[in-house]
């Protein structure tokens, strides 16, 4: 029997981040930290053997544990320095709308983030632009034309308290 979950027999586990031990976690938050650390330097922060630590992060990744190792971007570097919190109501609630909408919104330029919520809105939308004049451009040019959509709130984020991809462990 292979010791080892698959990530298709992790989806019904609820408790996985309880599965770890002290060393999946410590690897856990030194690569949060730095993803870019060698397998020697990473072993030697857990105190673990470079083999040892190479199969923990495999099997790590193997559990759906770790998704993908990305470079962090500075958006204001890169000339997307305003971030802008997106309200959208829908016409209607029904799966092919909600398609409809998902599919358009994936390729609305400077998305970063779409998500599904209860209340008032429908969706909340991430959008990074340049600045209010690039984001004008932005809704009259792509989100007016999103389709399904009854009605969409911008919200100018003034100033950004916390944003971190880091999970608590």
């Amino acid at each position: 029997m292979c010791a080892i979950k698959k990530r298709s027999e992790l989806a019904d586990d609820t408790g996985m981040l309880q599965q770890l031990d002290r060393i999946d976690r410590a690897i856990l938050k030194q690569l949060q930290n730095d993803a870019s650390i060698s397998n020697v330097s990473l072993a030697a922060k857990v105190k673990l053997s470079a083999p040892a630590c190479l199969r923990r992060v495999e099997r790590l990744k193997e559990m759906g544990l770790i998704r993908g190792v990305v470079a962090l971007l500075d958006p204001k570097a890169l000339g997307a320095g305003m971030l802008v919190v997106i309200g959208v109501v829908l016409d209607r609630s029904t799966p092919e709308s909600f398609a409809e909408f998902e599919k358009a919104a994936q390729k609305v330029s400077g998305c970063m983030e779409c998500h599904v919520v209860t209340g008032e809105f429908d969706y909340f939308m991430l959008v990074r632009t340049r600045d209010s004049e690039s984001f004008n451009r932005l809704h009259a040019e792509q989100l007016l034309y999103l389709p399904g959509v009854r009605q969409i709130r911008s919200f100018m984020v003034l100033k950004e308290i916390l944003s971190t991809t880091k999970f608590p462990l």
